[in-house]
């Protein structure tokens, strides 16, 4: 793509200039850098015997192992794999530091995770005024302070900007100027576009329509008929139209916990012993953030793969993890005794707001996504 842009207009109405930053296979680069045994060696961090992938290196990658994976399918795939536990300390106090780069360009930043955000740079703070130029800076900046690399998205609107960072990974640029953002997105599979989930591309599929040019061929009327409301976004996507706004301090929508066991649980005590630990890493993350919730849900995974949910909400905020937990156990026992096996348990936090104190903005952090033993 050309990188040659104009400098920032002065004008309200300027063409905005995002970026679209997401660090290279993040909690697997962490790891290999701070233990030099691990350097191009295949890992996975996650794992255990009845546990998942929650990151994997490139090396890996080229097994096709993948976030989500069972660990018993990434080690048939991969013998040589080697296993790593989460470290969510390390892994947010890199963040934090990347965090503090994009925050000397722009106070317009959007996390959506620890290892990626969208920053709105149509006026910079320093005054450079070339989103490629500053891409450039930070991508620097990020190798030099950390150690790792970060790709980056450059284009005109949100949508495209999060394309464009995949582009070229790991360690690339790919800059997607006005005017060209259509064209780019003809040669896209939609299963790749924000918004178009599995199912959706599958319906998609099914009607003719794989790329962004089967797309923007559709009509209007159409997208409508087959997709209802979604189908006007759908539309505007395949010419590259996106006006989402990069929205700073997005506000969380729930803060949990899951574990997946060596072994599957039926006893009571055992239950209530893996909820007490679970409970603890939610309120942790909780307290740091200063909120409060009033709804507490639990996830129960059988052995069978069977997911049920149970949710109880309250008039006010839940007063401490005591009254979190015993919740969590309460609904529990709607589901006791076990039937079969339990392999996991979860505990969610949700329908959030600021503590009496008042709560910091979100920081580069999502709800940890597996905690396996």
């Amino acid at each position: 793509m050309n990188n040659g842009e104009p400098a920032v207009p002065a004008a309200a109405d300027a063409v905005r200039k995002i970026i679209h930053v997401d660090m290279d296979a993040f909690y697997a680069s962490v790891e290999q850098r701070d233990n030099p045994e691990l350097r191009g060696r295949p890992v996975a961090v996650g794992g255990g015997v009845r546990g998942v992938v929650a990151a994997a290196s490139y090396e890996a990658r080229r097994f096709g192992i993948h976030s989500a994976m069972p660990s018993v399918t990434a080690k048939r795939r991969c013998p040589d794999l080697v296993f790593v536990r989460p470290r969510f300390d390390a892994y947010r106090a890199v963040s934090e530091q990347i965090r503090a780069i994009f925050a000397e360009h722009t106070p317009l930043i959007e996390p959506l995770s620890l290892d990626e955000a969208y920053l709105d740079v149509t006026r910079d703070l320093l005054g450079i005024g070339v989103a490629t130029i500053i891409a450039e800076q930070i991508r620097a900046r990020i190798r030099a302070q950390t150690g790792l690399t970060a790709s980056a998205g450059v284009s005109y609107n949100k949508f495209i900007a999060k394309l464009a960072s995949d582009q070229n990974k790991p360690d690339g640029l790919c800059v997607v100027p006005p005017g060209r953002g259509e064209a780019f997105v003809a040669g896209l599979p939609v299963k790749r576009f924000h918004g178009i989930g599995p199912k959706t591309a599958a319906k998609m599929a099914r009607l003719g329509i794989v790329t962004g040019a089967d797309l923007r061929a559709q009509s209007l009327a159409f997208l409508a008929h087959n997709f209802g409301s979604a189908g006007e976004y759908y539309y505007n996507l395949a010419r590259g139209i996106c006006q989402r706004e990069v929205k700073p301090n997005r506000p969380w929508k729930s803060i949990g916990a899951e574990d997946t066991f060596l072994e599957d649980l039926t006893e009571e005590a055992a239950l209530v012993a893996e909820l007490d630990r679970i409970s603890q890493t939610v309120w942790r993350r909780v307290s740091e953030k200063a909120i409060g919730g009033r709804t507490v849900t639990l996830k129960v995974k059988y052995r069978d793969f069977q997911i049920l949910t149970r949710a109880r909400s309250l008039d006010r905020a839940v007063a401490d993890r005591v009254e979190f937990l015993d919740i969590g156990c309460a609904l529990l026992r709607t589901l006791l005794p076990a039937a079969k096996g339990i392999r996991l348990l979860g505990l969610t936090l949700s329908n959030l707001s600021e503590g009496p104190g008042g709560g910091p903005p979100p920081e580069l952090e999502l709800p940890l996504p597996f905690a396996t033993r």
